[in-house]
């Protein structure tokens, strides 16, 4: 059963979260630890076990990356996996272009720049957001070789993103 189905919506890039977040509460009350404060042992750790599967559920759905990164997966192109993404055939030049922002950043960050990193967020950020619209495009239209490659680009962008929240973080501490 996929995210879409143990919440009763359809397969879509355009999910409503409205009706995600009105199933899931109703969802998770049915399996409550109150609800089975007098239930035994294994149902008590079965409603836990499905109460983790339905925050995890939500988590990956409610985030458009990760909801398009899932929608993928279902297509048959896991990103997240070494595999997948070692066959992803990205053009040289977004290759460089990483390349070259990621240096940037171990400079900024050798220099503990906080105002350079957050403007090269920002810039990432944007692009990023371009890139997964394309993605999100392709998805729309069922091409999985476009989505892939759309995706692709933002599965290096949120990675980088990731390691410039690090670096502010390290520095806000």
């Amino acid at each position: 059963m996929t995210h879409f189905e143990i919440f009763g919506l359809p397969a879509s890039v355009d999910l409503d979260v409205k009706a995600l977040e009105q199933s899931s509460r109703t969802k998770l009350l049915e399996v409550h630890p109150d609800r089975l404060a007098n239930a035994d042992a294994a149902t008590r750790r079965k409603a836990a076990e499905l109460a983790a599967s339905l925050n995890e559920a939500v988590k990956v759905l409610r985030d458009p990356i990760r909801r398009a990164f899932y929608l993928l997966k279902l297509k048959g192109v896991d990103l997240e996996s070494e595999q997948a993404a070692a066959k992803l055939a990205l053009p040289m030049d977004f290759l460089e272009e990483i390349m070259e922002r990621r240096e940037a950043l171990e400079a900024v960050k050798a220099s503990r720049e906080l105002a350079r990193a957050q403007a090269m967020e920002a810039d990432v950020r944007s692009v990023q957001g371009r890139v997964l619209a394309q993605g999100l495009a392709a998805l729309r239209a069922d091409d999985v070789s476009a989505a892939s490659s759309a995706l692709g680009r933002v599965r290096y962008y949120t990675r980088f993103l990731e390691e410039v929240d690090a670096f502010t973080e390290e520095l806000s501490s």
